[in-house]
């Protein structure tokens, strides 16, 4: 069982897309920490992971991958999600 600042997080152990955990609100303003990335060839950055853990503080949430003998994730800063807008009509026409 996983906590976040005392609180269980339904999600650990999900497959979510980078951007699917940005919207969820639990991860914002957290450190996240993936295993089993997919990453993105281009860039080398993890698009996609199963989420085993996540907190505020990135001391105490290393402490726990440590202590887990999870080493092998990869830990991101989850900011909160811009909202995306829609291009106008004229502009996906071209």
């Amino acid at each position: 069982m996983v906590f976040v600042v005392g609180e269980e997080v339904e999600c650990m152990g999900s497959r979510l897309t980078w951007p699917e955990i940005r919207q969820t609100e639990q991860y914002q303003g957290r450190w996240v920490a993936l295993d089993e990335c997919r990453y993105d060839a281009r860039t080398a950055q993890p698009v996609e992971g199963s989420v085993v853990d996540c907190d505020e503080d990135l001391v105490a949430l290393c402490g726990r991958i440590k202590q887990n003998d999870t080493r092998h994730c990869a830990i991101l800063f989850c900011t909160a999600h811009e909202r995306l807008t829609p291009l106008p009509p004229s502009i996906r026409a071209h």
